[in-house]
């Protein structure tokens, strides 16, 4: 079985285009999606509709969560993802589970299977942000009965194998690869260039998965005018180069 995970879309639209059309390309069973698919002050709209007409096997990220909440407690690329949707895609998010199982050995799910906040396979200390260890991931997995467990939230493309034989993967994020954050503790997410990212991955005849990550050029360029545009030039840097910035 072959499976393309994508997630952390965060409205992009035209990254979104681009990753689905690579898919297209190599072939695969089914295409998931992780969450976090609206938020940001790009194309919030547009992207809802694009992914209603797929119905992908889709579940729901901390942004949709946060969407729906209260407005008064609500960020800034929530609120503009609220004001830009229309009530059947409100309902859409409504809807999503925030964990899926694909089937009996495939898990989705957000962060990790008990918080769609917690990092998997990435660590938050004082110093800043890290690769998890082993021990880490371990615990995050807990007794989640899945040879495989897919995850989003971090953006950043990471795959651990753990000793009792399950994999964790997170094929990064479609559409926007830099963000700071100061949940715990003030720390920054990169991947270095502005490709949109994804993964596939891939069982063997004895069910043991492995994973292949993939980067993919689209108008990011496009992209970043239109977030500075629509009011966010801290989107800019991030969506030209990858890294953290404010535009200049």
């Amino acid at each position: 079985m072959r499976i393309a995970a994508i997630s952390d879309i965060h409205g992009n639209l035209a990254a979104l285009e681009a990753v689905l059309a690579d898919i297209a390309r190599r072939g695969v069973d089914v295409t998931v999606n992780l969450g976090d698919i609206v938020s940001g002050h790009l194309q919030p709209r547009e992207t809802a509709a694009r992914l209603m007409a797929l119905a992908l096997p889709t579940i729901r990220g901390n942004h949709e969560r946060q969407l729906l909440g209260d407005p008064a407690r609500m960020g800034v690329s929530d609120a503009y993802a609220r004001a830009q949707l229309l009530p059947p895609q409100l309902a859409w998010i409504a809807a999503l589970p925030a964990t899926l199982r694909l089937r009996h050995d495939v898990l989705l799910v957000h962060g990790t299977p008990g918080s769609d906040l917690v990092y998997f396979l990435d660590t938050i200390t004082p110093q800043g942000s890290r690769a998890a260890t082993m021990d880490e991931v371990t615990q995050r997995a807990g007794d989640a009965d899945a040879a495989l467990i897919l995850c989003g939230h971090t953006h950043m493309p990471r795959a651990m194998p753990l000793p009792d034989g399950r994999l964790v993967v997170n094929p990064g994020s479609v559409g926007l690869q830099a963000y700071d954050d100061d949940h715990l503790y003030p720390h920054v997410m990169e991947n270095g260039t502005p490709h949109a990212r994804y993964a596939i991955v891939e069982s063997d005849a004895h069910g043991r998965w492995s994973a292949q990550f993939y980067q993919v050029v689209y108008d990011w360029e496009t992209q970043a005018r239109l977030a500075l545009a629509n009011g966010r030039p801290d989107w800019v840097v991030p969506l030209r180069s990858g890294r953290v910035g404010m535009a200049t």
